[in-house]
């Protein structure tokens, strides 16, 4: 592992230095092993280990990339050890989620474009008068996503999606069990449109705080 790992860190400062960039292609394997003082075998366990991490892409046959080290793509990975989490951590999700939801609502508010906004009323509105449990809760997704987005900030905004889906059941579990969840999630969702259409930071940040720590409170009485 730690011939590995110097491997790794030897393609690191590769990508670092500039000597490759996203998009380029790795020297053939045999050249780029004799370059960096490395076995094959090394070089290999290396790459493999930055594929699993969206570092490197290798195609079969044509070589071995550097992929677009775009947050999104990286963050792939966080979302793959979150999907991991023990139903006991659900809490210290919540608690992230009230955090940086309400930074990214603020921002949105400032940042969002007029198309955009109408984006997310239509989101807002595509939810039906009676909606099952899992249309709200996908409803719900889309709209918090879209806010995210429109913060302008790619990496705020993969952390977000990335503490979905731990929280993605708990959510389920409120809409099926706490009366008026439904009403609630609607009247909350429109006050956070209006702030942002209102181009009003600080009171859309308000609202999501209180809409994300509506259910977090909800799921600290349920867990008791």
């Amino acid at each position: 592992m730690a011939v590995t790992d110097a491997a790794i860190d030897k393609i690191k400062q590769m990508i670092l230095s500039g000597e490759v960039a996203p998009g380029d292609r790795l020297p053939k394997e045999a050249d780029l092993a004799e370059r960096l003082g490395l076995s094959r075998n090394s070089l290999r366990e290396a790459v493999r280990a930055l594929a699993l991490i969206n570092v490197l892409d290798v195609r079969q046959g044509d070589g071995t990339y550097v992929t677009s080290l775009e947050p999104r793509l990286l963050l792939d990975t966080m979302s793959f050890v979150l999907d991991l989490h023990r139903d006991d951590t659900v809490l210290q999700f919540f608690e992230v989620r009230r955090i940086l939801e309400p930074a990214a609502t603020a921002m949105a508010a400032e940042l969002m474009t007029d198309d955009d906004i109408d984006e997310l009323r239509v989101i807002l509105e595509s939810l039906p008068e009676e909606p099952t449990i899992e249309e709200l809760v996908a409803n719900d997704l889309r709209f918090h996503q879209r806010i995210a987005l429109g913060s302008g900030n790619s990496v705020l905004c993969s952390f977000i999606e990335s503490l979905s889906g731990p929280t993605t059941r708990a959510r389920i579990w409120r809409g099926l069990t706490q009366e008026g969840a439904l009403a609630k999630t609607r009247e909350q969702h429109t006050a956070i449109y209006e702030a942002i259409a209102a181009r009003q930071g600080e009171v859309a940040r308000a609202w999501a705080t209180v809409h994300v720590a509506g259910v977090e409170s909800w799921l600290r009485k349920a867990l008791d």
